[in-house]
């Protein structure tokens, strides 16, 4: 069987990239353009030569729930700000799949907010709290074709014990309400990669896929390819393998050294090719 892979995206720059942002002034647009253009083409040769299937293409957008985080100056409540964040980004989707492009809507803020909410809210509460944010991405989405969106959501990139995240079986039911074809969620790291059973138990849209997270970006340990090809399998086992595209449990970028990034998609591609 063959197993699609995939990655979440925000990969580690390069060097070159990194000081040419550095000097663009000094070096003029035109030459900067030539250079970024350059590490794309590297990046995507890259990919495709250890295996990670090419795609027409994503881009990666923030969600109303994540954008509403910055800011507010004007809206009386919470949930008119994520409303207002909804319209505003409708025009960005909708750019990013006219092009032909996949829209990613990234949202931590689905996750993540929970600890973060103080009085502590009750899972109820919390429940409430996040259909509203899933509200304003279907909101931001109409007249979008689902083929073209995937959602991510994670509990936050960050490095730390993440001993107080809410369970994935706590939000799933919500989450599947989005108006995507994709999901891709964390599965690798130590604290989630147990709730690969919640999928067992949901009622999985039989059209959408699930885009696990297979190698992770908390540790700068490799995963064993034969690792990899396990933990596909149990996704592989539920929903079979047409509805599961292997990936990152988040942006590798920031968070481990750019040769460490390579290594691991080639561990990903590699195990992938072992179910």
């Amino acid at each position: 069987m063959a197993i699609r892979t995939t990655h979440v995206g925000s990969l580690p720059r390069t060097e070159e990239l990194l000081n040419a942002n550095l000097r663009r002034q000094e070096m003029g647009e035109d030459m900067f353009a030539q250079t970024l253009q350059s590490s794309v083409n590297d990046v995507v040769a890259r990919q495709h030569e250890i295996g990670i299937d090419r795609s027409d293409g994503f881009i990666a957008a923030v969600s109303p729930g994540s954008a509403a985080r910055l800011s507010n100056a004007y809206y009386d409540n919470d949930e008119e700000v994520v409303q207002g964040w909804a319209e505003a980004l409708r025009q960005e989707y909708r750019a990013i799949t006219d092009a032909g492009l996949t829209v990613q809507i990234d949202d931590p803020s689905l996750a993540e907010s929970w600890d973060q909410i103080n009085p502590a809210p009750s899972v109820e509460d919390y429940q409430r709290y996040i259909q509203v944010r899933i509200d304003a991405i279907n909101t931001a989405l109409e007249g979008i074709n689902p083929e073209q969106v995937r959602l991510h959501l994670c509990w936050g990139s960050w490095h730390g014990p993440h001993s107080t995240d809410i369970p994935l079986k706590d939000i799933v039911d919500n989450v599947l309400t989005v108006n995507a074809k994709y999901i891709s969620f964390e599965a690798a790291n130590a604290r989630h990669e147990h709730e690969w059973t919640v999928w067992r138990e949901v009622d999985l849209p039989k059209d959408m896929v699930l885009i696990p997270g297979i190698v992770g970006h908390s540790t700068n340990v490799i995963e064993h390819p034969e690792l990899v090809a396990q933990r596909i399998s149990r996704f592989v086992d539920i929903v079979g393998p047409d509805r599961v595209i292997a990936s990152t449990d988040c942006g590798l970028g920031g968070r481990i050294h750019l040769s460490l990034a390579w290594a691991k998609l080639e561990a990903l591609a590699e195990g992938a090719r072992l179910v």
